[in-house]
């Protein structure tokens, strides 16, 4: 008798252990799709801004928007550099 209540307690630990470990493992991972929403929507927020951020450099790198800052007079003193300032470097060849 003493021996089939042992069993039996042993039994009933080990299915609430493997019950708790399940129960446990399943509240990670709702945390987890419960993380995951607000996190989608932050990503989604920095791919708008750096589409928009390329958008403005964009704009700025416009030749026609350079040539137009050039003009202005705080930029007067940038001038293209003449032939012989220039140097050309020769890009060494792969074997």
């Amino acid at each position: 008798m003493i021996k089939l209540l042992t069993k039996l307690f042993i039994c009933l630990m080990s299915a609430g252990t493997a019950l708790y470990v399940t129960v446990s493992e399943q509240n990670q991972v709702m945390a987890m799709r419960r993380a995951i929403p607000p996190l989608a929507k932050e990503v989604r927020a920095i791919q708008e801004e750096n589409h928009h951020l390329q958008y403005v450099i964009d704009r700025f790198e416009n030749p026609v928007h350079l040539i137009e800052l050039s003009r202005k007079p705080e930029y007067g003193h940038l001038k293209y550099p003449r032939t012989a300032d220039v140097i050309i470097l020769q890009v060494p060849q792969e074997r």
